[in-house]
């Protein structure tokens, strides 16, 4: 939570660069394109895409369903949170 916090003071920081002018933000194109920014995007999408799984995992068991295979259910979401991942990391960093 306090990630997120920090992630979105940072982010309106940074779009106030917009007010300053086009050189400003022309140096932060430069900076939200670099491979650290780059990497701080993709554990934040992880760590959204792996919390919303689990919690739909949670509601699932919540209405009962699935609640003797909750280890296989992990698993599952897990791999798939893998997958989307790995997808969404080769996006970040090639587009």
């Amino acid at each position: 939570g306090l990630g997120l916090v920090l992630y979105v003071y940072l982010h309106f920081v940074m779009l106030s660069q917009l007010f300053v002018g086009r050189a400003a933000w022309d140096s932060f194109v430069s900076l939200a394109r670099s491979p650290l920014v780059l990497v701080f995007d993709v554990v934040l999408f992880a760590g959204l895409i792996i919390h919303g799984l689990n919690g739909f995992r949670v509601a699932l068991n919540g209405f009962g369903v699935g609640v003797r295979q909750q280890k296989v259910i992990f698993y599952g979401l897990m791999a798939v949170a893998a997958v989307t991942l790995l997808v969404c990391a080769v996006l970040i960093f090639t587009i």
